[in-house]
């Protein structure tokens, strides 16, 4: 009644059509079983020929574009920046006029930090942020509470400039978005 295959390593009867077909369906979940294992690196399977990945350095640890991902991380950046134009924007208006130049302001640390950590507890980071854009300047690599308190922040661009320049990264924002409906109007 049965009739052994011995190249697949699989029993085919011929008399029960049902039970055949039940026996052909369970050899091809065999038969894909080995294949993904063939291909994953953490198996024992013996003549495993794993494709290594090719990823280039500009894609490394970036999400793959146009996916939900990348449009997630594109909101986050806006957010941020919004963020960071309210705390210029908070300068601007508790800040004294920088002797230089009038039209930007200079506060100090501690003024700042009691200020915006009633809105918000990313003072410091929003500060290490606006000033790896060059829109704030400050002395010293970390600001500490109390310790800097009387470390003056300087205001590098208007209201206006860093406004216009979160406008730009909201126009790269919309075309690289894959929603051409895309906007994050909160500025």
């Amino acid at each position: 009644m049965a009739d052994v295959d011995h190249e697949l390593g699989s029993i085919r009867f011929i008399v029960d059509a049902p039970l055949s077909s039940k026996v052909a369906m369970f050899n091809n979940r065999v038969n894909q079983h080995k294949q993904s294992q063939f291909l994953n690196p953490f198996s024992q399977e013996d003549g495993r020929k794993s494709p290594r990945p090719s990823i280039a350095k500009d894609e490394y640890g970036k999400p793959i574009a146009g996916s939900l991902t990348e449009m997630r991380g594109h909101k986050a950046n806006m957010h941020v920046w919004k963020e960071i134009y309210d705390l210029c924007k908070i300068i601007d208006d508790e800040g004294t006029p920088n002797p230089e130049n009038p039209e930007l302001k200079a506060i100090l640390f501690g003024e700042i930090f009691n200020i915006y950590t009633h809105i918000s507890d990313k003072c410091v980071g929003l500060l290490l942020r606006a000033r790896k854009h060059g829109l704030l300047d400050f002395e010293g690599e970390m600001l500490f509470q109390r310790r800097d308190d009387d470390v003056p922040i300087y205001m590098l661009k208007t209201c206006n400039e860093i406004r216009e320049i979160i406008k730009e990264k909201e126009g790269q924002l919309s075309r690289s978005s894959i929603s051409p409906r895309f906007r994050y109007n909160n500025c």
